[in-house]
């Protein structure tokens, strides 16, 4: 939500609007959304379940976190853009 919402989606959308908006706004490689839904997915259980997600879960879901702020706000911005 937030990242989509940095990038200019509507804060009232769904979770699912703001998959894919960063997915039609070219922000998640081809096939990413099936892994941003993971995200939600994981998120969603640790908020609502009792006991709350296990270590290899926490583990997985901040691997898919890291890559997407990667892919959004680090990649971009590594490589000396060329001028003309």
């Amino acid at each position: 939500m937030h990242v989509a919402v940095d990038k200019g989606a509507d804060e009232d959308s769904s979770f699912q609007q703001f998959v894919e908006y960063l997915d039609d706004a070219n922000y998640l490689p081809p096939g990413g959304e099936g892994w941003v839904d993971v995200i939600r997915q994981k998120g969603n259980e640790a908020n609502h379940e009792i006991p709350s997600m296990t270590k290899q879960d926490a583990e997985e879901l901040v691997k898919f976190l890291e890559m997407l702020l990667r892919i959004v706000y680090e990649m971009p911005g590594s490589l000396p853009k060329k001028a003309g």
